[in-house]
């Protein structure tokens, strides 16, 4: 039993008295301090740095790979398991469900059970308090990193998926109102996506739902991108003829206000050459 702390050391522990007269008591703090750190505080599996700083032992719990994508959904999207995914299309089921179970551990979001027996995953007080900084590191990584997009930064799904999370629906008459987006540069399956906005909710479909559209928007991925971003304005896009629309007069009028850009959008590049 180490003295102190009700912990009963591991049996590797036992194998100090071997170690050399000058070393030991060194390494045996160092053993203490992570048997400790492993039963009170780090997430298992996860590498640690052995630190007391809390930038340290923040970074244990937030600099996992997708963590923080993951937080971003859960801050700015989606609460269900196929919600939290489909902003990160590029990770599979096993690793998201495994950073989930990670999360839950380090208290930072929580599972509710609804009523039809599903699951959500909500952010707990902890949680909530990384909202303004995951906001800051989208603001710091527009104003610093970001540059010309590259084509494998270049996702319709991703993008449709953020842009469905921002609409607005309420600034759509009442009823049912369709728009379509369709990019001139990509195959089937992905040429071709439609928002449902109904009952001040919007559903995104990749097969036709069959209603009447009242909305077309024609332009090929990465303008959209770039209207969606903030680097290039809607009303460029449009006299420019890259961003083309068609569609009832009075669901026109509504396009800059249903059309919530980015969070990021405002954030103006520095140029740091």
């Amino acid at each position: 039993m180490l003295p102190g702390t009700g912990v009963q050391p591991p049996a590797s522990l036992g194998q100090l008295s071997r170690q050399p007269a000058t070393s030991r008591r060194g390494y045996q703090v160092q053993k203490v301090h992570l048997m400790l750190r492993g039963a009170f505080g780090r997430l298992p599996g996860m590498r640690g740095y052995s630190q007391y700083c809390p930038i340290a032992q923040a970074a244990e719990v937030l600099t996992e790979r997708w963590t923080l994508l993951v937080l971003r959904e859960l801050v700015f999207r989606g609460h269900r398991f196929n919600d939290i995914r489909r902003g990160v299309p590029l990770m599979s089921q096993s690793l998201l469900a495994k950073r989930l179970r990670d999360l839950e551990a380090a208290r930072l979001i929580e599972r509710r059970v609804q009523p039809n027996g599903g699951t959500e995953y909500h952010l707990t007080e902890a949680g909530l308090a990384l909202k303004p900084l995951i906001s800051q590191i989208g603001d710091w990584g527009k104003q610093w990193l970001r540059r010309t997009l590259t084509q494998d930064q270049l996702d319709a799904g991703v993008l449709m998926w953020d842009i469905r999370g921002c609409v607005d629906p309420r600034s759509l008459p009442p009823g049912r109102t369709v728009v379509q987006v369709e990019f001139t540069d990509l195959p089937e399956p992905k040429k071709y996506w439609w928002l449902v906005n109904e009952n001040d909710e919007v559903d995104l479909c990749l097969k036709d739902p069959g209603f009447e559209v009242a909305l077309y928007l024609v332009t090929d991925l990465r303008t959209l991108t770039e209207v969606w971003m903030g680097d290039v304005s809607l009303t460029r896009a449009m006299e420019e003829g890259t961003l083309e629309v068609y569609g009832r007069a009075e669901i026109r009028r509504c396009l800059r206000s249903w059309l919530q850009l980015s969070p990021f959008a405002g954030i103006r590049r520095r140029d740091t050459r």
